[in-house]
């Protein structure tokens, strides 16, 4: 059956992004839901994220008739039904088995772009034949730039068209809400995930089906197919390595459009800039890597004052919302990428849930376009009335 003949009921169900949160929380294992849904240190910055997006607010016009607001968009050449996409989320299957694949039929349904993590639990190969040309991949990058080109020939020839660096990695978070909770890297079965498993039937299910999650792409490039070989390839040859000199060889290399994630601080934009990169993304890694960060959206309006025009700037880290959405976009951002968001949807309602998150998302930003008087994205820095 397909999302449409379910979908008018799960919009009175799960009418909201938070619904969908509140369902996964309670159909997927406690360790999968740790993963996904913790930060690092105090987890203050998760908190940050969230407080701050809800200061931005609008002073709406009102008496101007039927407002039909047109959200589809156009970045690095290509038109997307909305101004957001789907972020890269690694281990994506512990969440829920081939969340991968269903993410990037929503991606092909909703012309919204789908980015596939280097360390998801399925390979661009499985991934392509159902994205359309949606595909962007997102490179952890190796220490060997010839396993750079390696991965990137794949994702290349697999159809993703947009490369997403993230540079907000350099060493691996503590994460120790995730520790407590016993997830080790890659995940192995342990008595604690047993018993999870077995108070959690539907996800147990369909993850005999699938397999035990594993970092697929990366374990072709490891001597052993061992957990343990892939998780101590993964440690010693991904990321920690990244500098402006490696992302201009990388420049070199791929000849698509080329976005680094992860950036904060004004300067770091200008390089981006000066290099010739197309596209930042303002994120803080939703709130996992670095306790002691500013949030994403107070990062925002200062990078777009240096930097709108000149590159394009997208946005992640606390987005829960359609609002939240237009608040990144009436700052500067001209696009914006949802994670936990979608997640949430495949955890709570397996093939039909990263469909009825799109609705949501979409549905929300329409609705509070017409409350504040706009039809169009470029006049919703016109309704601000703050901007930190």
């Amino acid at each position: 059956m397909t999302y449409e003949k379910h979908s008018a009921r799960l919009l009175n169900d799960y009418p909201a992004i938070s619904d969908l949160r509140a369902k996964a929380k309670k159909r997927i294992p406690h360790v999968a839901w740790e993963y996904l849904e913790t930060g690092t240190g105090e987890e203050e910055l998760i908190r940050r994220n969230i407080q701050a997006m809800q200061e931005v607010t609008f002073l709406p016009r009102f008496l101007k008739g039927d407002l039909k607001p047109d959200i589809s968009t156009t970045i690095f050449g290509k038109k997307y039904n909305a101004p957001f996409g789907i972020a890269p989320v690694g281990l994506t299957g512990l969440m829920w088995p081939k969340a991968e694949v269903i993410l990037a039929k929503t991606a092909k349904k909703y012309s919204i772009p789908f980015c596939l993590s280097t360390v998801a639990t399925e390979t661009p190969e499985t991934v392509g034949p159902h994205m359309g040309d949606m595909g962007w991949f997102q490179l952890y990058p190796p220490r060997e730039l010839e396993l750079t080109s390696q991965f990137l020939d794949r994702a290349k020839q697999a159809g993703f068209h947009t490369l997403v660096i993230t540079a907000d990695v350099p060493v691996p978070s503590r994460r120790e809400r995730t520790k407590r909770a016993g997830l080790q890297m890659p995940p192995k079965i342990t008595p604690k995930l047993i018993w999870q498993g077995i108070k959690n039937p539907e996800w147990s299910m369909a993850t005999l089906r699938r397999g035990l999650p594993r970092l697929r792409t990366v374990e072709s490039y490891s001597t052993f197919k061992s957990m343990m070989s892939v998780g101590a390839f993964t440690r010693d040859k991904l990321g920690g390595n990244l500098t402006w000199d490696y992302c201009k060889e990388i420049r070199e290399i791929w000849d698509g459009p080329i976005i680094v994630k992860g950036i904060l601080h004004p300067k770091d934009a200008e390089k981006a800039i000066e290099i010739g990169l197309d596209g930042i993304v303002v994120s803080n890694h939703g709130g996992r890597q670095f306790d002691g960060a500013i949030a994403s959206i107070e990062a925002l309006p200062e990078i777009t004052r240096l930097a709108k025009g000149k590159i394009k700037i997208l946005f992640d880290s606390g987005i829960r919302t359609g609002l939240d959405i237009m608040r990144a976009l009436a700052l500067g951002a001209d696009f914006v990428l949802c994670g936990r968001a979608f997640i949430y949807g495949v955890a709570a309602l397996g093939k039909y849930g990263s469909d009825h998150t799109a609705e949501i998302l979409m549905g929300d930003l329409i609705n509070n376009m017409v409350q504040l008087g706009v039809e169009s994205i470029d006049d919703l820095p016109k309704g601000l009335m703050n901007s930190f």
